[in-house]
């Protein structure tokens, strides 16, 4: 197979695309580094793209070596034939490959291998042939009481057993059986409680304890919830074809037309069927149906991470975190514009205690100490009522504050972590929570990298998906995400430094101690004097490291060191000079560029235009951020929880998940409602994230609530021309 011709068909490449980004990979180059800087040689393609390139390369030249070991193996036993050659060669895929060396695998006891060593391999081939009519005649000549073959008919079964694992280990026949499986199939799930036995949360189920649909239309999302409910102990799972239709495949290949051995060798099918294909080939689609549904939800959980990720920041502001409890207390710490922890306490505005005036009065003088613009309160337990009590309170103040609810997943999980102990080792768990609570609102990404990403809540069955998948995708997102952004050499914290390209912990801990011991960096240059970061990490993390305020303002752009020279002569063409760019005095530049012509200034400057145009962005804002500027926060009031929701209401939300079968919005009653995917818009789409992102500010009208069950349907289609409901 042609590695590099296969990705040019399944990707669109060119050859030299195609042969480029595999050369980049195979040097060590890492994507962001790729995506961002060698867009000439890959023709511009984006880091997702990249990733699954680079996914697809592993697992064909996974599916080339293993093609290799079995033809290996099988060679070894002396079983290679052309036709076997050219079936692995022909092969697509590792089920494929398993296929044809299933008949060479070595194999634990059975009753097939018990009578190949009795001697019976021969009279089952002479069936097989079936040529001549004498089976009770030629079963004689293999009675032999030293192999414990003491009858004809003993022989007979003997062969049959060979026959029967013959079948079973065809692979021209299991491709055919596992298509037919696919495409005729049906998942059936019933109950696996006895009647009138009651189970904790066996209501999750209910829709699966009389179920069935065909293979092929299983969403990942019912896979997913029928497995779990299978390995919980709420469902019974399998698989129902047409058993005549099935046993037609094995009749077909084996039996010929006319042969006398017809009624024999259909009793075979159908033991080898029954008793050795129909659970293999259900295991193995079963398998498939798995496999993919954890790609997709892996898939899901990716595209809501990013834009929680890429969230917009709040600098250059002080920000008081709010973490709302109940009997404990609401935690609070103020931070700095720099995310330095100025002041912390506790306060106890909600029920059971309702200290609403003293509290008040806390905040209150917190809040002008330390001169807060805005507070921002965890979407967690109590996030209403603190709310309330913060937007009241906002409402007696002279000092102008605003506040905004932010996505609290995760925290606690930070604050028991060994890095939120490090990092604040005299502060209680909940105090830690405070800080984060207030970070994600002053920079969200700085944030959520510290906490492991499958504890942020955006996805789906995420503990049932294999972790080592889940993770290297998920890496890949933050990776994406910390690089596209640019991280501040001086200010950033170990952690974000570890998600830049060509970075390791080991890395980015040297840079925080050179920091420490040599002062702020003034140049990119310096990084070559951090230990263990040798020319090979500095050319792949340069780029994407900022210092603002430093010798040089192009450390301070997305522009690579190795294309500084580069950006000096475009600036000397048009008589411009780097000083102008610190000042923000190169607004004309595009205009110059245009009038005369990227590709004629590309060639003259020696460049390729796609490095040429990020180059002419990147001097118009030094230190410029892509993320948007922060939305106004959606304030409300009156809505306490569940039990005060009607149908009818509409409210606005923030969606926090997008699933395969709809979205979580969050409309602030610590329960987050439901819109279907029928009720996201009037037109036609196939999948949620075509209309939503997780953070997006939606309208939604409440269609049904379920108190005892916690459930709120929405829809957002219905919310459309509606006006808001009063005093929401």
């Amino acid at each position: 197979m042609d590695i590099t011709l296969k990705l040019c068909e399944e990707f669109g490449l060119t050859k030299n695309h195609a042969e480029n980004v595999i050369s980049l990979i195979d040097e060590g180059c890492t994507i962001p580094f790729i995506a961002r800087y060698r867009k000439e040689m890959t023709g511009s393609l984006d880091d997702q793209t990249l990733r699954l390139v680079d996914d697809r390369l592993k697992y064909l030249r996974n599916l080339t070596k293993r093609k290799e070991e079995v033809q290996h193996l099988i060679e070894e036993q002396g079983n290679l034939t052309p036709d076997i050659e050219k079936a692995l060669q022909n092969a697509l895929t590792l089920t494929e490959v398993e296929d044809i060396y299933r008949p060479f695998k070595p194999k634990r006891k059975t009753r097939a291998s018990v009578a190949i060593s009795k001697g019976l391999q021969p009279l089952a081939d002479y069936i097989l042939a079936q040529k001549d009519n004498n089976l009770e005649k030629e079963a004689e000549k293999y009675i032999n009481e030293e192999k414990e073959v003491h009858s004809a008919e003993e022989a007979i079964q003997g062969a049959k057993d060979i026959i029967a694992e013959t079948m079973s280990d065809d692979a021209e026949l299991r491709k055919k059986l596992r298509a037919f499986f696919h495409d005729k199939g049906k998942v059936v799930t019933k109950s696996a409680l006895k009647k009138g036995e009651e189970k904790e949360g066996s209501y999750v189920y209910e829709n699966y304890f009389d179920f069935s649909a065909p293979v092929k239309d299983m969403t990942s999302h019912r896979v997913l919830a029928v497995n779990r409910g299978e390995k919980e102990g709420f469902l019974k799972v399998g698989l129902e074809v047409d058993e005549e239709k099935a046993l037609a495949f094995l009749t077909k290949r084996f039996i010929h037309k006319d042969s006398t051995y017809q009624d024999l060798l259909t009793e075979i099918a159908q033991d080898a069927y029954q008793r050795l294909i129909f659970d293999s080939i259900e295991r193995e689609v079963r398998t498939e149906l798995t496999d993919q549904a954890n790609e997709q939800a892996i898939k899901m959980f990716e595209v809501n991470l990013r834009p929680l990720l890429m969230q917009p920041p709040l600098k250059n502001k002080r920000i008081l975190g709010l973490d709302p409890a109940y009997r404990t207390g609401c935690k609070i710490a103020v931070i700095d514009e720099n995310g330095n922890v100025l002041d912390t306490t506790v306060i106890y505005p909600t029920p059971p205690q309702n200290k609403i005036a003293e509290s008040e009065i806390i905040i209150a003088k917190l809040l002008e100490k330390d001169q807060v613009d805005v507070i921002s309160i965890g979407n967690g337990t109590a996030t209403k009522e603190s709310e309330i009590f913060v937007a009241n309170l906002i409402k007696k103040l002279k000092r102008k504050v605003s506040y905004a609810v932010v996505n609290e997943a995760g925290a606690s999980v930070y604050s028991a972590s060994k890095l939120g102990a490090s990092e604040f080792p005299t502060f209680d768990v909940a105090l830690r929570s405070a800080v984060s609570i207030a970070r994600r609102l002053q920079d969200p990404l700085a944030e959520l990298i510290k906490i492991d990403v499958k504890s942020i809540g955006v996805g789906q069955y995420q503990h049932d998906m294999p972790q080592a998948r889940l993770t290297e995708v998920l890496d890949g997102v933050v990776e994406d995400c910390v690089n596209s952004v640019g991280v501040d050499l001086n200010t950033a914290s170990v952690s974000l430094l570890s998600h830049v390209a060509g970075i390791n912990a080991g890395i980015a801990k040297n840079i925080e101690t050179y920091r420490k011991e040599n002062g702020k960096f003034t140049n990119r240059c310096q990084l070559l004097k951090v230990p263990k970061l040798g020319a090979k990490a500095y050319e792949q993390c340069a780029g994407f490291l900022r210092v603002l305020d430093g010798d040089n303002v192009l450390d301070n752009t997305a522009v690579h060191p190795e294309s500084y020279s580069v950006a000096q002569a475009l600036l000397q063409h048009f008589n411009l000079s780097l000083q102008d760019v610190k000042q923000e005095h190169v607004e004309l530049l595009p205009k110059l560029v245009e009038k005369e012509g990227i590709e004629k200034l590309a060639k003259t400057l020696n460049v390729g235009v796609p490095t040429l145009e990020d180059i002419i962005k990147e001097l118009q804002k030094p230190g410029r951020d892509i993320r948007d500027e922060l939305p106004k926060p959606v304030l409300k009031s009156k809505l306490l929880d569940i039990s005060s929701l009607k149908e009818g209401m509409v409210l606005q939300g923030v969606v926090r998940n997008v699933i395969d079968f709809g979205a979580f919005v969050d409309i602030s009653v610590h329960q987050d409602g439901l819109v279907h995917i029928s009720e996201i818009s009037k037109d036609f789409i196939k999948h949620p994230s075509e209309a939503l992102k997780v953070g997006d500010t939606v309208k939604v009208k409440v269609i049904g609530v379920d108190v005892a069950k916690k459930r709120i349907s929405l829809s957002i289609k219905q919310a459309e021309d509606c006006e808001l409901s009063e005093d929401v």
